[in-house]
């Protein structure tokens, strides 16, 4: 029996209907003029799309469906047809009634008289992308208390520092260690000790600023990093921070839960080791005064 007698083999028209996928044509002419000759497929995706709006004029409606990832497909299309490179980008694409979904398009370009024609397809990989970002999430979160972990810390601390030395903006850090958490562990247990991590971390996100980012660097110590901010005013922030600390309750007596804190300012092109040991030094300086106090190295 032939491939065409047998009812399970389709044409290539009834084929694409049942791609997971889109199958497209992609013109643009050298004046900037989009339009898709060809687009068609299976998926919900084209329910959410006027093609016929499309095969006419794609400019409004791709910026329309793209949203913030505008400038990224438009620059991809860009180097596409000026290299005659394949066309690989993704997007967010907002579907009425539903959460949105993410289109990976991949295509080939060709010359043509007029401009530039893409044969290509566009895939939906939401559920990709959910899972890249679960596992980007758990790379960068510290388990315990839902906090950035060392990893992420250190990049952003890196960033803040590069643009520190740029444009000669300030940039301070705060050390913060509870004390005696290896005595509170002791008399309370573990699991009350890491309800003390969790409940701290919560309490530091709310009384410092949103733009200021608290992670966890390992056991109980913490580090604040707070852009465009001089020693003085870190001090400042950190003696408030210690304050409403010490006068919580966390589930172990009011005042049993205090912290050391050491400050210290970024100084220009200075390497982020040297910064950090120096606020750490400021840790020590706070713990061998007493506890439950700030020190800062200028």
């Amino acid at each position: 029996m032939s491939v065409k007698d047998n009812p399970t083999f389709l044409s290539a028209d009834g084929l694409v209907p049942r791609l997971p996928g889109v199958v497209f044509q992609f013109f643009r002419s050298f004046n900037g003029h989009m339009n898709f000759p060809y687009l068609e497929g299976g998926g919900s995706a084209l329910d959410y799309i006027d093609r016929e709006q499309l095969a006419l004029d794609a400019g409004g409606l791709i910026e329309h469906i793209t949203g913030n990832e505008y400038p990224k497909v438009m620059s991809a299309i860009e180097r596409s047809a000026r290299w005659m490179l394949p066309l690989t980008t993704r997007f967010k694409f907002p579907m009425t009634g539903t959460r949105s979904h993410w289109i990976a398009v991949s295509a080939n370009p060709e010359p043509t008289v007029e401009g530039v024609l893409w044969t290509g397809l566009m895939m939906d990989i939401t559920e990709q992308v959910v899972e890249e970002q679960r596992l980007r999430k758990l790379c960068d979160t510290d388990a315990l208390t839902g906090l950035p972990n060392r990893r992420k810390l250190m990049l952003h601390l890196s960033h803040l520092a590069s643009l520190s030395t740029r444009h000669g903006t300030p940039l301070s850090i705060m050390m913060v260690d509870i004390d005696h958490f290896k005595l509170l562990n002791d008399r309370w247990g573990h699991l009350q000790g890491d309800e003390v991590l969790k409940q701290l971390a919560t309490e530091m996100k709310k009384l410092l600023r949103c733009e200021d980012m608290v992670a966890r660097l390992g056991g109980e110590e913490f580090m604040v990093v707070l852009p465009l901010t001089p020693l003085q005013q870190c001090h400042k922030l950190a003696d408030r921070l210690r304050l409403s600390v010490s006068q919580q309750d966390f589930g172990v007596g009011v005042g049993e839960v205090t912290l050391s804190i050491g400050v210290a300012e970024y100084r220009c092109g200075e390497p982020l080791m040297h910064f950090i040991e120096r606020t750490d030094q400021a840790l020590y300086s706070a713990k061998d005064v007493g506890r439950d106090c700030v020190c800062l190295l200028p």
